[in-house]
């Protein structure tokens, strides 16, 4: 009879435990905010160590591609080395590669340390999700989860905030510097709360490898394609296809090696139950509409509205205190009701969240991004908290280890697939409205002569007519300043239209996760 998680009202929490969770909580965080800690200053960074812009873009996707395949075989990692020394070890190689990304003398060395940085780091994030499920009680779960949720939550607001204002105020080389005070306190709350364990090195010569080499290849090679597709111009290029094909191969390979194997190193069966595998889905389509979303909006303030690195993070602000407050505030929420319940409100304020920036026009600014970013940060805590809650109950204490890198695998997929179908979205869509609106400028249209004749008299400061200003004598040049003009409003107007739809789309895919959300059971079954 295997043992689950069931819920122990009499049991006494240690100070010592909730160091550890408190103290992995603390890494989950810093392992979070440096996906994005970057975002803001990839220009800076570029300039500085001489990179081109495609050289510019793996600072962040090397760090993607080491931490999406660390997850899931972190949970094996700690059978065999324990807890203390996984931790220990992640911590540690976590803060050595951060002052050597801080310290880069050129693209390559950064390139490599920030694979580095995120292979060690990667781990701190499941194992925050498998210290609160296995050392908490059920009764406390809903707390650790929110904790987990401020962990996950503001360091996607927190990231692109400290990176931008680092940056503009002191340099780009104390966004990594930033790291090492809170990594050594780490440090130290897991050597003195988490107790040593054996080794067990004979799990090593029975290890499920061509399980891991295969979820590797298959992880790396949709991680790269991905992220290099839209500067590649996706399936034009014989690179994005290979790496297409090695996607393939490599995941169908992992799940043929994974469900036959008996002794696998992740145990993709529990998709199969019933809350988990619901959980999953809706946590993959979560994580690509929140990381999508963190993805768009510094790109909309800057690209639409001229906004700089610090004036970015001060607008993302708002959105990490309301996910801090929220985070807390859902534990009480759900005695009040079920987690289901707060699920299926997170996902739908979520999603009014979104809906909310479908009409965006020039005029479109904090104004109108700050408050949605402020609702969608009071569903996605909503969600993080109760999904968390509702996808653990009821698995056995030895498949935590498999869940909470599951769990975390199947959210980074998401969240990698979310910002390459974001930015296509907005790229296609931008010159979709862009033909539409060009095809409607024309010297006959009543609206263009007007149009034309305010530039012209915004341009020669006389108030001229139009025919007079069009045709006459030596303004040519005139006309050509205000063909040029109109041409750049078409530009913004079909990409403002292009990010109005992008945010419906991730609208619409959180409206289906509140119909999903209805078929959650109480438990897992």
């Amino acid at each position: 009879m295997t043992k689950q998680l069931t819920i122990e009202p009499t049991n006494s929490i240690s100070l010592r435990t909730w160091v550890a969770v408190l103290g992995s909580v603390v890494g989950c965080f810093m392992a979070g905010m440096n996906v994005h800690v970057t975002n803001a200053s990839l220009p800076d960074i570029r300039g500085s160590l001489g990179a081109s812009f495609e050289e510019g873009s793996w600072i962040t996707t090397a760090y993607l591609v080491a931490e999406i395949i660390i997850i899931p075989v972190t949970g094996w990692l700690v059978s065999i080395f324990s807890m203390r020394r996984v931790l220990m070890t992640g911590t540690t190689g976590f803060v050595i590669f951060s002052v050597l990304c801080s310290m880069a003398p050129n693209i390559q060395t950064m390139i490599v340390s920030r694979a580095l940085q995120g292979a060690f780091g990667g781990v701190l994030i499941p194992l925050s999700f498998q210290l609160i499920v296995s050392e908490l009680p059920a009764r406390k779960h809903a707390l650790g989860m929110a904790l987990f949720a401020v962990a996950n939550n503001v360091a996607q607001a927190a990231g692109p905030s400290l990176g931008g204002w680092l940056t503009d105020v002191y340099s780009w080389r104390w966004i990594f510097y930033l790291q090492v005070p809170p990594g050594l306190l780490l440090l130290a709350a897991i050597g003195w709360s988490v107790k040593p364990q054996p080794l067990m090195l004979e799990k090593l010569r029975q290890g499920d490898w061509w399980g891991i080499i295969t979820m590797a290849l298959g992880l790396s090679a949709l991680q790269i394609m991905l992220e290099e597709g839209e500067r590649n111009d996706w399936f034009s290029s014989a690179y994005i296809i290979n790496c297409t094909l090695l996607a393939v191969i490599g995941l169908v390979g992992f799940v043929w090696v994974e469900l036959r194997s008996k002794t696998p190193f992740i145990n993709l069966r529990l998709l199969g139950r019933y809350n988990f595998g619901i959980a999953s889905l809706m946590q993959f389509c979560f994580g690509g509409v929140v990381f999508g979303v963190v993805f768009l909006v510094p790109n909309y303030f800057a690209e639409v509205q001229g906004y700089n690195a610090s004036q970015i993070g001060i607008m993302m602000i708002p959105y990490g205190i309301i996910q801090l407050i929220m985070s807390f505030a859902t534990p009480h929420l759900m005695r009040w009701t079920s987690a289901r319940t707060i699920i299926i409100v997170g996902f739908l304020i979520t999603a009014l969240g979104c809906l909310m920036n479908i009409h965006l026009n020039p005029d479109a600014a904090a104004n109108v991004i700050v408050p949605s970013l402020v609702v969608r940060g009071i569903g996605q805590s909503l969600v993080v908290v109760a999904l968390g809650v509702m996808a653990i109950q009821g698995l056995e204490k030895e498949q935590v280890g498999s869940a909470s890198g599951l769990f975390s695998m199947v959210r980074n997929v998401g969240g990698a697939v979310g910002i390459a179908l974001s930015s296509q979205i907005v790229v296609e869509r931008a010159r979709f409205h862009a033909v539409r609106l060009g095809d409607a400028v024309t010297d006959f249209s009543l609206s263009t002569q007007e149009n034309m004749a305010a530039i012209v008299n915004r341009l020669s400061h006389q108030h001229i007519s139009y025919a007079t200003a069009l045709y006459g004598e030596g303004l040519t040049r005139l006309r050509m300043q205000v063909m040029a003009l109109i041409n750049q409003e078409i530009q913004r107007n079909a990409l403002l239209m292009a990010y109005s739809d992008a945010f419906y789309l991730a609208g619409i895919a959180m409206l289906l996760c509140v119909i999903t959300g209805l078929v959650l059971r109480k438990s897992n079954d």
